[in-house]
């Protein structure tokens, strides 16, 4: 249940407009509802201030809907990552709004009005490592956020990315994507003032070691400012971004 339904409910509670068993009956399925494969946090929201995500990898189809299905009902915006074009299906079969960004892998509901705070930039070295990138736009956004794009712009032709300064110097946050060496978030952060996230993708030839490299490169990366999440991990970098740029609004 979203904070604001929920404080609605109090009022109406407190002004007699609603029963106190129509309240209890209303919060059920708090702190957490038990589907017997799942059970189902719907009490993150008011205590994080977003609600629980679906990582979609490894659940069935039948799981992917029921759990959206049920997340829906409570009045919680939807976003599952990692998700198939059959699972974007029949969450669709449940709510037609659902959309699909099928480059990100993400399926999105956002059931009232979002914040479209800026400050966030996501950027990627490659249009290999788009995946990622996309991944990391959808969580920012779904989290009230208007996260700026700047794709392609990898360190083997950095004229790409100087060319783009004004939008780095710009930016509250910057999310850097990138698989081979993972050398972009280095530059970037030592062009900046403000804190760089960066994610290592598992792209790249065999010595990449599917993202190793990357990931060690950018965790001994000499500019100052700079974090890293796991490899792939666009979800994780776009959740910590979003928290970063509400802190500097």
């Amino acid at each position: 249940m979203e904070i604001e339904k929920l404080k609605a409910l109090l009022e109406q509670v407190k002004g007699g407009e609603v029963a106190v068993d129509d309240a209890l009956q209303s919060l059920r399925t708090l702190p957490f509802e038990d589907l017997g494969f799942s059970k189902i946090d719907h009490h993150r929201q008011l205590r994080t201030g977003f609600p629980e995500v679906i990582f979609c990898q490894g659940k069935t189809v039948e799981h992917v809907q029921q759990i959206s299905n049920r997340i829906l009902a409570a009045g919680h915006p939807l976003l599952a990552t990692r998700a198939t074009p059959d699972m974007y299906e029949a969450v669709k079969e449940i709510q037609p709004e659902a959309r699909y960004n099928e480059l990100g892998r993400t399926i999105t509901v956002a059931q009232s009005e979002r914040e479209n705070i800026p400050g966030i930039l996501v950027v990627s070295a490659g249009t290999s490592d788009l995946p990622v990138a996309e991944e990391a736009v959808e969580t920012a956004a779904m989290m009230g956020n208007q996260p700026e794009r700047l794709y392609d712009v990898g360190v083997a032709g950095l004229h790409r990315l100087i060319s783009n300064h004004e939008k780095l110097l710009t930016a509250r946050v910057i999310i850097v994507v990138a698989g081979m060496e993972g050398a972009l978030p280095s530059v970037v952060g030592g062009l900046v003032d403000c804190p760089v996230i960066a994610v290592p993708t598992s792209i790249g030839y065999g010595a990449s070691f599917g993202g190793l490299a990357a990931l060690l490169g950018m965790l001994n990366s000499c500019a100052s400012g700079v974090t890293v999440v796991n490899i792939d991990n666009g979800f994780g970098a776009g959740y910590s971004a979003s928290l970063i740029n509400r802190l500097t609004v």
